[in-house]
């Protein structure tokens, strides 16, 4: 088995990947790359190999033509990125197709998890938990007065197409007071995007942060207070391989987004495991199956597990095509990818399902 991989050059998933294939006994995999194919260079894919598709980020190069030029760490261009993205992304898998061969990814799939609104209404349609969705506004007058017809004074807002919790607002109102925490912060360029949290404390500047984010489309949902682990909130990141959860990674953070690049930490899993108890813990593996069961086209899906106050209830956030980066974690341990990386992990289940049919 050999594969072709689609990814950016330099990208560390592509790097990863090749080791894992090393490892594995594979021959290193043909690699073609995102500027190549959104430059419309003919797409040659040897028909002996298995498609597998990367993520287009971390490369400046292809960020500019899926957005346009600018510095990449801008916050904004998500509906002209998604444009782009899933429109290069259906030409790989046709010519793959036409050229006969096998792929662990669906590009209609992908798609759909890369729209918040899309993806949170299949998996709400699937009997998955989810935070429920207010209406979809068009900017901060309309999310206020949707705020308070559905009584919910903390909401996320989250760009449509973004990733990597790209300008995603954690937004608190009370009377006479606003709070809206965000990666994103105003510079001469415009809205970019941030290694930490910063707080915006006024109508005028979370009227300008929301009416920022809007061009792009939006997805609000109910904010939903999370567990925590010695005082500070958690959530995961569960990788699910061929319908199985392999990996799970507690993201542990100082505010309400946990994401690893913006300050998270990875936190005790076996505190997670106690929080939970054994029951609790199987139930809520058994919900990212059910969200990965809503992609069943794809091999590997990684699902935002949030994990509410005192671990009582769960739900996911967000669904991820490209949500298998996590260096130097191994597998659950007694299931079929302990000992392997989530990288290795799928090569094994790839061998598996292509050897049975």
């Amino acid at each position: 088995m050999r594969y072709t991989v689609v990814g950016s050059p330099g990208d560390r998933r592509v790097a990863l990947f090749g080791a894992a294939c090393r490892a594995a006994g594979l021959p290193d995999p043909d690699v073609v790359g995102w500027p190549d194919v959104l430059r419309g260079a003919p797409l040659v894919l040897d028909p002996g190999t298995v498609l597998r598709v990367d993520s287009p980020g971390e490369s400046p190069e292809t960020d500019a033509l899926l957005r346009g030029p600018g510095d990449p760490a801008r916050v904004g261009g998500g509906a002209a990125w998604y444009a782009a993205f899933t429109a290069a992304l259906r030409r790989v898998v046709a010519a793959a197709d036409a050229a006969g061969l096998r792929r662990t990814c669906d590009a209609d799939e992908i798609a759909v998890m890369f729209d918040k609104r899309r993806c949170h209404a299949r998996l709400a349609a699937a009997g998955v938990p989810v935070p429920p969705a207010l209406p979809q506004v068009t900017g901060y007058a309309e999310l206020r007065a949707a705020m308070a017809d559905a009584g919910e004074p903390r909401v996320f807002v989250k760009p449509a197409h973004g990733s990597s919790g790209s300008g995603v607002v954690a937004l608190q109102t009370a009377p006479g007071r606003v709070k809206a925490m965000t990666p994103a912060a105003f510079g001469p360029g415009g809205l970019l995007n941030s290694l930490r949290l910063r707080s915006y404390e006024t109508e005028d500047e979370v009227a300008a942060l929301i009416g920022a984010l809007a061009p792009d489309g939006l997805h609000v949902e109910r904010w939903l207070p999370k567990a925590s682990l010695d005082g500070r909130p958690f959530d995961l990141r569960v990788v699910v391989v061929g319908g199985v959860p392999t990996h799970a990674v507690a993201r542990v953070g100082t505010g309400p987004l946990t994401n690893l690049h913006l300050g998270g930490t990875r936190g005790d899993l076996g505190a997670v495991r106690a929080l939970l108890g054994p029951d609790g813990f199987a139930a809520a593996l058994d919900v990212c199956v059910r969200a990965a069961a809503c992609f069943p086209g794809t091999l590997m899906v990684g699902v935002d597990l949030l994990v509410g106050l005192g671990g009582r209830r769960v739900a996911v956030g967000e669904v991820n095509a490209f949500g298998d980066l996590l260096p130097n974690l191994t597998g659950l341990p007694g299931g079929p990818a302990e000992g392997r990386d989530a990288y290795a992990a799928q090569i094994a289940a790839a061998r598996e399902a292509l050897c049975s049919t």
